[in-house]
């Protein structure tokens, strides 16, 4: 046999993906050459790695065996990588994330500065719905991941950040008396809610059954942004969070509706899998974290407060 590290590692994602065009995309090669090293692959072995129903990609019971074997080869080359250029005073490696979608707010300030100052590294952050960055997390497929409401399972450790404040926002076409609204107005409100599984949604639905209101969406929306601009558009009202409508607030595209029990507050936490071992890149941005998040916050998320 002479398969080389390619070939692992693109049956490894081929393997993870089920598809060689997502496989290609993700490695950021053309579909035929994937096809081609997978093929290439196959030859070296007189069992079936892969079967083709339809046109979709099933990996045999031998292929996955395999799969996992090629995860813990390229595992252990990553590993002799990083200990080189640790040994010339580099930190080398993949750093993966995941974070809901008003995290791509946060999340950026806190990666910037240090791989700046890491310049070798490599970046994976994914933006998604918070039930697929649960996922993501408890696939064990990322180092960390950011979100504003931890999960229950699987079990995490978790570092806060900063407070993430929800008010109630409108049009900013629109007038609003000064002195704070009864949370009952909602219910005379066209609301604009985020699609099921998503933070918002989630923190939406709890005031609202907290209150003991009976209200039901009047349109839902699959990310912040449509249902922000659904909002500046005169659609309807929604309760979104400070973070990410700060430029609309600024410049009146949006107004916040005063209301009792108004900002609702939950906390941006970077989590990570309970007793994970991290890889000397994870290692060392939870240390950067911990040590510069103070001066982050006050540098670049001091609007929070005011």
């Amino acid at each position: 046999m002479n398969y080389t590290l390619n070939q692992l590692q693109i049956f490894l994602k081929v393997s993870q993906t089920h598809s060689v065009t997502k496989a290609a995309e993700e490695l950021n090669l053309t579909q035929p050459a994937v096809s081609i090293q997978l093929k290439n692959f196959q030859n070296q072995f007189d069992i079936p790695l892969t079967e083709v129903v339809g046109r979709k990609i099933y990996i045999t019971d031998f292929g996955k065996e395999i799969a996992q074997l090629a995860e813990r080869v390229l595992e252990q080359v990553a590993t002799i990588n990083q200990k080189t250029q640790a040994y010339g005073g580099q930190l080398t490696g993949r750093l993966k994330l995941s974070t809901v979608s008003t995290g791509r707010y946060v999340l950026p300030f806190f990666l910037a500065p240090f791989m700046k100052k890491n310049k070798n590294l490599e970046l994976i952050m994914d933006v998604k719905n918070r039930s697929k960055v649960i996922d993501s997390l408890e696939q064990n497929t990322v180092d960390f991941s950011l979100v504003s409401i931890v999960p229950t399972t699987p079990v995490v450790e978790k570092l806060d950040l900063l407070e993430n404040k929800f008010f109630l926002v409108g049009s900013g076409e629109e007038k609003f008396k000064k002195t704070p609204y009864s949370k009952h107005i909602l219910k005379e409100l066209p609301l604009i809610f985020r699609e099921k599984g998503s933070g918002s949604r989630m923190v939406m639905e709890k005031f609202i059954e907290r209150s003991h209101l009976d209200i039901s969406p009047k349109m839902e929306l699959a990310s912040n942004e449509a249902v922000k601009y659904a909002v500046m558009a005169g659609l309807g009202y929604s309760i979104m969070p400070l973070i990410g409508i700060k430029n609309e607030l600024q410049n009146g595209h949006l107004k916040i509706i005063p209301m009792t029990g108004f900002p609702i507050k939950t906390t941006w936490r970077l989590i990570w899998l309970k007793g994970k071992r991290h890889s000397p890149v994870a290692a060392a941005f939870l240390d950067f974290v911990r040590t510069e998040k103070n001066s982050i916050m006050k540098k670049y998320f001091s609007f929070e407060e005011q």
